[in-house]
């Protein structure tokens, strides 16, 4: 008996300067479909964010990752897309945009634990 599910998860990326092209990871989103599971962990590396663009607004940057958490918690307080399904506000997040905070591709694998699996990726990927 397999009680490991798939999952699939994407980066956060965030990129100071869309021209230029040059970014960090910042976070991660995770979803389950089998679990009805999305969430999003974040952690921003000012060093890394000033290092690329000493005039970087941080409060913003900071802002845009909160709120793609915001996105996977759900509620009212995080817009409309926060009042979709799990998978519809995982899609949601994942599409391609030129914005300061973007998703990476996406990735899949196994878990027993998606909550875990978030905080494990973000330990190996973002920290």
């Amino acid at each position: 008996m397999n009680d490991r599910d798939v999952f699939e998860y994407a980066l956060l990326r965030v990129v100071p300067r869309v021209e230029r092209g040059e970014c960090f990871n910042a976070g991660v989103v995770v979803y389950c479909r089998a679990r009805t599971f999305v969430a999003a962990r974040t952690h921003l590396d000012e060093a890394k964010l000033r290092a690329l663009d000493p005039a970087a607004d941080v409060t913003g940057v900071r802002a845009a990752l909160h709120a793609v958490e915001g996105v996977c918690r759900g509620g009212d307080d995080a817009g409309q897309a926060a009042r979709d399904d799990a998978g519809r506000r995982f899609r949601w997040l994942i599409a391609p945009r030129s914005t300061v905070v973007q998703p990476g591709p996406v990735h899949t694998g196994l878990t027993a634990d998606p909550a875990a699996e978030v905080e494990r990726l973000l330990d190996l990927l973002v920290r």
